[in-house]
């Protein structure tokens, strides 16, 4: 019952202070596996993140499902993912239950129209970092960036042209890389 406890005491303190997102709460998480309760080594919590790392979503709640099913079984990656995720959960229902009931008041429009450009630039430097990476612009290669330039045009096409799922598009992307790219 105690490693339960733990587990979720653990994971809760990272999900408070979870600032930055998930690269930014990955140490945090290495503390308490590796240092505050040895429930790993340092090479360990390497593999972990390794392995983690190649599966889709957000590292913090693959991480606590990993480390809680190594200390309880699937009870313990449940309890796990609870205790990282409930800060977060109610932060936004708190915060959303305040923009609820302010959302028509001037100030709370303004708050609104100001951090709108703010996020779509943010978005962007995503694009920007993801395009710079996928088109081969960090180590330019013609052949690679005009294959690359194929494929996201042609998934642009699909995707606002013709409405094809995003989803589809990935799974499509990955068999063409798998056969085509690798």
């Amino acid at each position: 019952m105690k490693v339960y406890l733990d587990l979720f005491m653990a994971f809760f303190r990272c999900g408070i202070f979870a600032f930055g997102g998930g690269p930014a709460t990955v140490p945090l998480i290495e503390n308490e596996a590796v240092n505050t309760f040895q429930w790993l080594s340092v090479a360990e919590f390497g593999d972990a993140y390794a392995v983690v790392s190649t599966l889709p979503g957000p590292i913090t709640t693959k991480m606590a499902a990993l480390i809680g099913y190594k200390m309880g079984g699937v009870l313990g990656s449940v309890i796990a993912i609870i205790g990282i995720v409930l800060p977060s959960a109610i932060a936004v229902v708190v915060l959303f239950s305040f923009y609820q009931r302010n959302k028509d008041a001037k100030w709370m429009q303004g708050m609104m129209k100001g951090v709108r450009p703010v996020v779509a630039v943010l978005l962007f430097q995503v694009f920007y970092k993801m395009a710079k990476s996928a088109f081969g612009l960090t180590a330019f290669n013609l052949r690679y960036a005009s294959i690359t330039g194929v494929v996201a045009l042609v998934a642009a096409i699909m995707l606002f042209k013709f409405k094809i799922h995003p989803i589809v598009m990935i799974v499509l992307s990955l068999i063409f890389g798998g056969i085509f790219l690798g």
